[in-house]
């Protein structure tokens, strides 16, 4: 079951690397505004530094979550699973505060949460 931990935080991780490439470098592009559902232009060039900042936010979860990935692969359990929770516990956290808000968000929530939840419960069933 810790095989399938490190399998789902690793795609998680992967998810929010391309998330962060999306909200970070490639916000301005017509396609990046159309999975966002940004209409125009000038509403991407408003809300980009936001985009930004919450881009980093995403890969520094990944990095949280890949860095656990390798400290569980070299055996140190307890270190590895510490920043799988976490990295994948704010990923699942995010996802929740992100539906809350509105449930128009439900595809996007379930893209960036079912995974780094699956990865949680898997982690539980290994190390408990």
């Amino acid at each position: 079951m810790l095989a399938a931990a490190m399998v789902l935080a690793g795609l998680a991780a992967l998810v929010h690397v391309a998330i962060f490439w999306l909200e970070s470098v490639a916000w301005m592009r017509p396609e990046t505004r159309r999975v966002f559902g940004i209409a125009s232009e000038d509403d991407a060039r408003v809300t980009r530094t936001l985009a930004y900042n919450q881009g980093f936010y995403n890969l520094f979860l990944a990095v949280v979550a890949a860095v656990g990935i390798v400290l569980l692969a070299a055996g140190s359990t307890a270190a590895g699973a510490a920043l799988v929770y976490a990295g994948c516990g704010s990923m699942a956290a995010a996802a929740v505060v992100l539906v809350s808000g509105s449930r128009a968000y439900a595809r996007a929530v379930a893209f960036q949460g079912v995974l780094p939840l699956l990865a949680l419960v898997a982690l539980t069933v290994a190390v408990v």
